[in-house]
């Protein structure tokens, strides 16, 4: 089947490729060994194009599902990497066991965790997702490799955009609990000032976020909600939760079914909305019991959300900047808002040790992600300045999240690209394994 792909901010769309749905990888290695280069893809959750190549095959791994066995007594966990972290999260959770590592959303393949080396709100205390993983099984034009930490092509693996094979399986180490709700604090910042302050108290939780109004202005730039949560413990929980602590049923809100006008979030909507939400958040301040879904993917809970954006789509930019360098995170907040260029959501996360991962985004620093309409006048050309002074701090931008860097800054801003050049060469000489962010940002000599 021929078709056109996107990202899941809808820009940019790749020409139309060839789209396969493989459930085996006998199935997978035959696609590897053919004529057409090759872009594996999970759900679709990254923004950009790390997960399509025009004129070329793309891989829907969704179907690979033929191993899910979990050691209950360790919980050690050998799955194929087409399951979604929701799906693992309905078969664990019921038995006490959660993921070391979520981001914002539970619609991402176990393979794409690994691709996109995420991170969620744990990250000051328990790194990236490819830190908890003894395994990972890689289907490369080669053939087959069986990988462990330590491996180069781990390493390359763990962060590489899907560049250097198609991952098949994985083995990770899951996390014990004992309910499946989170025990949250919530406490509204003044400031940008304040808000790092209170974010700076993180090494007392477990999880840790802060929700930023990035439209307002003056002394109040930066003013947002930080929350904090643990996993609840059974002596914590009241009503119908004391009878079933593990259960655990996501629910959804309904769905975008088309998408909206392309000028619904314009600078006034976003601003009445991020104050609407401070305002709300300011209510509800305080500590309380509240489920997993709410606390790790209130943005689930409402089918296709990205349809809000319009037809044009919309941007995410993530960046990460060294500590030190918080002077940078308020300039990119200020800047955006200046230009008239309304983030709709802006999260901040203080992240801890880096992981293996030749091109793992997470480093020490600060963490700001901003959803912006794309396709706005100046956008460009901001985020060109900006991703400049990034560059220039030792901080670089989230590839699984990116759709316009340029190609002159990704070494300054991964040092490690060339040996990371230099694995995928080994594993795949002739560069079938090839994605339209590679050709973009020219990733290993790919066009």
């Amino acid at each position: 089947m021929t078709q056109q792909v996107s990202g899941w901010g809808g820009t940019p769309a790749s020409f139309p490729a060839r789209l396969t749905k493989p459930a085996s990888e006998p199935e997978i290695l035959e696609a590897l060994s053919g004529s057409l280069p090759v872009a594996p893809r999970g759900l679709g959750r990254s923004y950009g194009d790390a997960a399509q190549v025009a004129a070329g095959l793309v891989m829907e791994l969704t179907h690979l599902k033929p191993t899910f066995e979990l050691d209950e007594m360790s919980g050690s966990l050998t799955v194929s990497t087409g399951y979604s972290l929701g799906e693992i999260l309905e078969r664990v959770l019921p038995r006490g066991w959660f993921l070391p590592v979520t981001p914002g959303t539970r619609f991402v393949t176990a393979g794409g965790a690994v691709a996109s080396d995420v991170h969620g709100k744990n990250h000051h205390r328990d790194g990236s997702f490819s830190m908890h993983l003894s395994a990972l099984e890689l289907l490369t034009p080669s053939g087959t490799l069986s990988l462990s930490p330590g491996d180069p092509a781990f390493a390359a693996t763990a962060g590489g955009m899907g560049l250097t094979g198609v991952i098949s399986k994985i083995t990770v180490k899951l996390l014990p609990v004992e309910t499946s709700r989170i025990k949250a604090v919530n406490i509204p910042t003044r400031s940008l000032a304040d808000t790092f302050e209170v974010m700076s108290r993180d090494g007392e939780y477990t999880y840790a976020v802060a929700w930023i109004d990035a439209t307002a202005t003056g002394s109040r730039l930066g003013r947002g909600l930080a929350s904090f949560g643990e996993h609840a413990k059974i002596d914590e929980l009241v009503g119908g939760a004391i009878d079933q602590p593990l259960a655990y049923h996501p629910k959804a809100l309904g769905t975008i079914p088309v998408p909206a006008p392309s000028n619904l979030l314009n600078p006034l909507s976003v601003r009445l909305f991020n104050s609407a939400w401070f305002q709300a958040g300011v209510a509800g301040a305080g500590e309380k019991v509240t489920s997993l879904d709410s606390f790790f993917y209130p943005l689930d809970a409402v089918g296709s959300w990205n349809r809000l954006y319009g037809r044009r789509g919309f941007l995410q930019y993530q960046v990460v900047v060294p500590y030190g360098s918080e002077d940078l995170i308020e300039t990119v907040i200020g800047s955006l808002a200046k230009g008239g260029h309304p983030s709709f959501l802006t999260v901040l996360k203080r992240f801890g040790a880096q992981s293996a991962g030749l091109l793992s985004f997470p480093k020490p620093g600060w963490t700001l992600a901003l959803d912006i309409p794309a396709k706005r006048p100046g956008l460009s050309e901001l985020l060109r300045e900006l991703d400049r002074k990034v560059a220039a701090s030792g901080g670089r931008v989230y590839l699984a999240k990116d759709a316009r860097l340029d190609p002159n800054l990704l070494e300054a801003m991964y040092p490690d690209l060339r040996k990371f050049e230099e694995i995928c060469r080994e594993l795949d000489p002739e560069g079938v394994m090839a994605t339209d962010l590679a050709r973009r940002l020219r990733i290993g000599g790919r066009h």
